[in-house]
């Protein structure tokens, strides 16, 4: 049997088009709107369209969507205004929106034609209001959408273009071409992947002619007349040899859409146990068919398209990622919440519908896949609940920590050996790398440079290729500067570098499991880890048994924890009462302004408890928020125990600074760093001098530091009569439940109050006696690991160390060799 191809382009052939060809040489027009294109454009509109409007044959559809976004914004484009659309599509119809100069504002899709939801665009317009220039629906996959919905829109002000990319040869209700006669841009593709199949192209349709022809002069650069432009334009006009390809797939376009519609209807009636788009309209052109794994399956779809294509059978999953899930429009979107792209994302397969394909064809496809779920879903699941395979390693979280722990690796060279050895990583989103970084208001506390050294000269090509990837050159940008990376920033950067990483693991033989989560794990008698683990789109569970745990879950604050911290001889609760605020919540994206709301237009007092670095990035976000807080002299005040230093490369660039507040024992024997560990570094760095008046610097007259002591009844006064009370007082470590061998839950040293450490001096994460639990180690944020002997830190250091660097390099080296260590022992025990 043949190979069944996911997509098989099947445009007109060129070689049987010699005399149109031919025209074009003797009339010597290529371009600009000749005779062989304005043809197929008024061809098009009478065909396909009744003769209503008009048609713009542009040179791809994406130019077409840049076109029409961009006119229907029109004097609101670059004012900070949002276009409006569907999660669920392709990445093209966000780009077109960000050059039209509007922020893609993301909302979720309807559950059965996986188009944009009216409750969810609803929502949105409730939301944003005025801000939404122009709404961008997509005809999902070909589908005849509610176009009146979208009137309704355009009738109260909003702009409105519709990306039917799949849609040429779609009908509707009434047996119409679908958008026909809309009084909006109706925009869509002639691709070689389409149905309306030709080399590149596409085509704008509307019922309103003055519409188009303004579309028109935007393809020739804005021009109107003569040569001067009127108005935003550039290039985007189809040549003539493409225009000789649409009008001959014109005359074909009905035929090859009823047979796909056929195929469409077999697949259907075949894979009954599998849930379809909705059918929309009389005729919905089939590019390729789309369905929904059952949920059960939905983690072994990367297992099913591999047994597919043992078959012969080509396969895919459009759209996932959904938008909201890809780096860069997570990092410059407005996005609401998206559940439902979720689950489609997570569980569509895309099979073949190509011209070529008979219902014969469609019968071995659903064979083939009703083989490969039973053979690689049901039966894995029922294989690892059994016990017949265990990991080598299990890392719960992919967020910056875990991912920090594979890049160690990488440095030694020894990723490969451990996917290879049946390493698998489980991470709550939907990709690596990220965690909730991105989240965050603040710079950071690693240097550009610690960022990159992740991936510079890495072994592997296509993780060193990132220092040259946008997102590295972003971070570049930020290289030897006093201020760190804005956190929002490194997200792409840690994205990009999550997908190569999954991807050496995948490829090596290992597993990642996105969107998941690791309920507890348990102690086997045979002396093996075994973790439940949870799909949190489907809600289906698995048991993954692993010799080894590593716990990169990160570390979080919780409102009656700080409540009890005990400040200057009460606790901080009884002081600030109300007018608490969470350190993590005011540092997080919108906490200036959800502090602004606590006081009022006067000069408030406020109140930041804590020496820790989030402390201090507290106040600096404070003292340099915009627009500017009312505050007057001594406004801010931070409370802090011990004294705040500042970090030096070495002794004598502290000299040089002015600096002598050190001793020895402040030294790192092995860097020379003064305070290497306890120092504050950039931003924050920069503020402590300022505020000690090292080397001449000025304080900034609006903060106060303010050294308290155990029992300090006028900073208690102080503290209870601020407006508003920020406690930065530290994270506590997020653990896993860990049960034994009998059942018995294995109280955690990380379980104590306050904010105590999950792991010792090897990572080992430890039980509350101080004993390392077998097996199961801790990385990132709060794991409160102490770097010593070859490690380096000044012997004077008493906290928790946290650092991209560390979990980069000397911490995560020492997890992996004893996650290597383990499995080799796991092995010859088996």
């Amino acid at each position: 049997m043949g190979r069944l191809p996911l997509i098989a382009p099947r445009p007109p052939r060129l070689s049987g088009l010699g005399d149109e060809l031919r025209g074009i040489e003797e009339r010597g027009i290529y371009s600009n709107g000749g005779p062989v294109v304005r043809g197929f454009e008024t061809g098009l509109c009478d065909r396909m369209f009744g003769g209503a409007g008009d048609c713009l044959a542009v040179g791809n559809a994406t130019l077409g969507l840049m076109l029409a976004i961009r006119h229907a914004a029109g004097a609101r484009a670059g004012r900070g205004m949002f276009a409006l659309m569907p999660s669920f599509t392709f990445a093209a119809t966000a780009h077109a929106a960000e050059w039209a100069g509007l922020t893609p504002l993301l909302c979720d899709i309807d559950p059965n034609d996986w188009s944009s939801s009216e409750a969810a665009e609803a929502v949105a317009f409730e939301r944003y209001g005025d801000r939404i220039a122009v709404a961008v629906p997509y005809a999902t996959f070909g589908a005849s959408i509610d176009l009146a919905r979208y009137r309704r829109y355009q009738e109260r002000g909003v702009g409105v273009v519709v990306d039917a990319a799949a849609s040429l040869g779609a009908v509707d209700a009434e047996g119409k071409a679908f958008g026909a006669g809309a009084p909006f841009a109706i925009v869509y593709s002639m691709h070689a992947t389409k149905v309306f199949a030709t080399a590149e192209g596409g085509v704008i349709h509307s019922g309103d002619a003055g519409l188009i022809e303004a579309l028109r002069r935007m393809t020739n650069y804005g021009f109107a007349g003569g040569r001067s432009a009127e108005g935003p334009g550039f290039n985007a006009k189809l040549p003539e040899v493409l225009g000789v390809l649409a009008a001959a797939k014109l005359e074909e376009i009905d035929a090859i859409a009823d047979h796909r519609a056929a195929l469409d209807r077999a697949y259907r009636d075949r894979l009954t146990g599998f849930e379809f788009q909705a059918r929309t309209g009389r005729r919905q052109p089939v590019q390729c068919q789309s369905l929904l794994l059952p949920r059960a399956f939905a983690g072994h779809r990367a297992a099913i398209v591999a047994a597919l294509a043992e078959d012969g059978i080509g396969s895919g999953q459009y759209f996932s990622p959904h938008l909201a899930e890809q780096p860069w429009f997570r990092a410059n979107s407005a996005i609401e919440p998206v559940p439902v792209s979720d689950d489609v994302a997570a569980r569509i397969l895309s099979l073949p519908v190509t011209d070529a394909m008979t219902e014969a064809d469609v019968d071995r496809v659903c064979t083939a896949l009703v083989d490969a779920c039973n053979r690689t879903g049901l039966s894995s699941v029922g294989r690892e609940r059994r016990g017949s395979f265990v990991h080598s390693a299990l890392i719960v979280g992919g967020g910056p920590a875990g991912t920090a722990l594979l890049t160690a690796a990488t440095k030694q060279d020894r990723l490969t050996e451990l996917a290879q050895g049946g390493l698998a990583v489980v991470e709550r989103d939907a990709v690596l790398g990220r965690g909730a970084i991105g989240n965050y208001a603040i710079t950071s506390d690693s240097t550009a440079e610690t960022f990159l050294t992740a991936v510079k000269d890495n072994v592997h090509g296509e993780v060193a290729a990132l220092e040259d990837h946008l997102s590295g050159q972003e971070i570049a940008l930020h290289k030897g500067g006093t201020i760190g990376v804005p956190l929002y920033r490194t997200t792409p950067f840690l994205e990009a570098t999550g997908a190569r990483l999954a991807q050496i693991v995948a490829n090596n033989g290992g597993v990642v499991a996105t969107r998941s989560d690791v309920i507890e794990a348990r102690r086997t008698p045979d002396g093996v880890w075994a973790a439940r683990v949870r799909n949190l789109v489907t809600g289906e569970e698995r048991v993954m048994r692993t010799a080894s745990i590593v716990i990169a879950t990160g570390g979080y604050q919780a409102r009656e924890h700080i409540a009890a911290e005990q400040v200057a001889g009460a606790s901080l609760g009884e002081l600030a009462g109300e007018r608490l605020m969470l350190g993590d919540d005011f540092l997080a994206l919108g906490g200036v302004d959800r502090l602004r709301a606590r006081v009022d237009a006067r000069s408030p007092k406020i109140a930041i408890v804590g020496g820790s670095t989030s402390a201090l990035a507290a106040a600096a976000l404070l003292l340099k928020a915009s627009p500017a807080l009312p505050l007057g002299a001594g406004a801010l005040t931070l409370y802090h125990r011990r004294p705040l230093r500042p970090f030096y490369p070495s002794v004598e660039a502290a000299w040089d600074d002015g600096f002598t507040d050190f001793t020895p024992d402040d030294v790192c024997p092995v860097s020379g760093f003064v305070y290497r560990l306890a120092g504050f570094r950039l931003e924050a760095r920069e503020l402590v001098l300022r505020m000690l008046g090292v080397g001449g610097r000025a304080p900034d007259p609006r903060m106060a530091l303010r050294q308290i002591t155990a029992d300090d009844e006028a900073a208690r006064d102080e503290i209870a009569h601020a407006d508003v009370v920020i406690g930065a007082l530290g994270y506590r470590p997020r653990a896993l439940p860990l049960f034994d061998a009998e059942g018995e839950r294995i109280v955690l040293a990380a379980d104590a109050p306050g904010r105590p450490r999950l792991v010792d001096q090897q990572c080992r994460v430890m039980d509350a006696e101080g004993h390392p639990v077998p097996g199961v180690y801790g990385i990132g944020l709060a794991s409160g690991h102490v770097p010593d002997g070859k490690l380096g830190g000044e012997s004077s250091f008493s906290g928790k160390a946290n650092g991209l660097w560390l979990w980069q390099n000397d911490i995560g080296l020492m997890i992996v060799d004893q996650l290597l260590e383990n499995a080799e022992s796991a092995s010859k025990a088996a």
